[in-house]
């Protein structure tokens, strides 16, 4: 169901992206694989681009031809770098990318945003998601946090949080609906990446192993990238403005604690 079909892929010089990359291509899709580092091995075109600003993302734009039939929103950042630029790449970034991209994608053609279970928060933090998700463009990264209370700390779920709200939203906004073009997520929990040690050092050993000991291993990319290119396939043509928890049972276990069932 990906056979022919033109895949724009984020983060796709390692990880997640890599692996998704190299599926997407396997199964007969035309890639456009982008990413800030140049990948060891290319799987498809290969463009760079600096997702953190306006600039950057207007500049991949303009690279991307017209008939796009997915986009696939893997590239993120730890948390590691600051508040500011983890914000920038993994919302607002992703956000323009998306947003700017849709005249040049087909009808019936699909977004699809990797999101995190680290994002779970964001009902507890309606409020705030919900005044950060209405500020329109591309703000100020470092003010656009301050604005909302989001410090290096807690960068990365907030982030992930923003996501999540701003893709339920996206799914009915007339900018995708009126092409048909579907918006989902994919919410991976720990996953085997090069980026797994920042995550640590980000939320905490204690955090993270309770979470893997909670679904009785880490994922792999190869768990996660199937679930991506499902929602970019024709199978998935009825799913809309969904997050899929592709997490081994872990928002299962974590609705079941805090919800106390």
């Amino acid at each position: 169901m990906l056979q022919g079909k033109n895949i724009v892929i984020t983060g796709a010089a390692s990880g997640i992206g890599k692996r998704t990359a190299e599926l997407a291509l396997s199964m007969g899709a035309n890639v456009y694989g982008v990413d800030r580092n140049q990948p060891d091995q290319l799987s498809g075109q290969f463009l760079q681009a600096d997702l953190g600003t306006q600039q950057g993302v207007d500049a991949l734009i303009e690279q991307l031809p017209k008939g796009i039939d997915a986009l696939a929103n893997v590239a993120g950042l730890s948390g590691t770098a600051g508040v500011a630029p983890t914000l920038a790449v993994n919302f607002l970034g992703l956000r323009a990318l998306s947003l700017g991209l849709a005249p040049k994608m087909n009808q019936y053609a699909s977004v699809i945003n990797v999101a995190s279970v680290a994002g779970f928060g964001w009902r507890m933090n309606l409020q705030r998601a919900k005044a950060a998700v209405a500020v329109q463009g591309f703000p100020d990264p470092a003010t656009f946090a301050s604005d909302h209370g989001v410090t290096d700390e807690i960068a990365y779920p907030t982030s992930k949080e923003f996501l999540l709200l701003w893709s339920y939203q996206a799914a009915h906004n007339p900018v995708f609906k009126d092409r048909n073009i579907r918006v989902n997520a994919v919410s991976p929990g720990p996953v085997e990446t090069p980026i797994l040690t920042q995550f640590r050092s980000v939320l905490g050993d204690e955090r993270v192993n309770s979470d893997i000991d909670k679904v009785g291993r880490a994922g792999t990319a190869n768990d996660i990238a199937p679930s991506i290119l499902f929602l970019a396939s024709d199978g998935s043509r009825w799913v809309n403005g969904s997050n899929l928890a592709c997490d081994g049972g872990l928002e299962a276990a974590i609705l079941a604690d805090v919800m106390e069932f």
